[in-house]
């Protein structure tokens, strides 16, 4: 007969992940920075192990960019860092040279792509594709403001 498994033997994670209705709100703030520069825009918001939640392509997001934001988004929740911080770590002669390579292609070393950290937690990430890598940044952040904002009012 097997033992029992006692409590201080068997640990569950607790993990904190973006739900349906945090997507959301991320979208509304991403998308209202799209709108005002002018830039129609894919975008992307993932659960902590870069799985996604939601997607908006609005009229006029490029179509080659469904899936730079996708994976924007999967980066920034998956690797826990900004897209854009493997910029130049990435680059010939530097220390992570090829990484974009990595994981079938999927990590994305362009901005555009943030983590959602909540209490100091990963619990998802937000990716936008279409325009420029500053305007996808700014767009990006905009989204994470406005969720931000909202967890102030909650």
């Amino acid at each position: 007969m097997e033992k029992p498994i006692q409590n201080e033997e068997f640990i569950m994670l607790t993990i904190k992940r973006l739900g349906c209705d945090d997507a959301q709100i991320l979208m509304e703030g991403a998308r209202s920075k799209a709108a005002h520069i002018g830039v129609p825009m894919c975008i992307a918001i993932t659960d902590e192990s870069g799985n996604l939640i939601a997607f908006e392509r609005m009229n006029g997001g490029k179509i080659t960019s469904i899936t730079i934001a996708q994976d924007k988004a999967f980066t920034a929740a998956g690797a826990k860092k900004a897209t854009h911080e493997y910029g130049s770590a990435s680059q010939p002669g530097s220390a992570a040279y090829g990484i974009n390579s990595a994981i079938g292609g999927r990590l994305m070393v362009v901005a555009g792509g943030l983590p959602v950290i909540i209490e100091g937690e990963v619990v998802g990430g937000i990716g936008l594709s279409s325009g420029m890598p500053a305007q996808d940044l700014a767009c990006a952040q905009a989204g994470l403001e406005h969720f931000s904002n909202s967890m102030v009012q909650r």
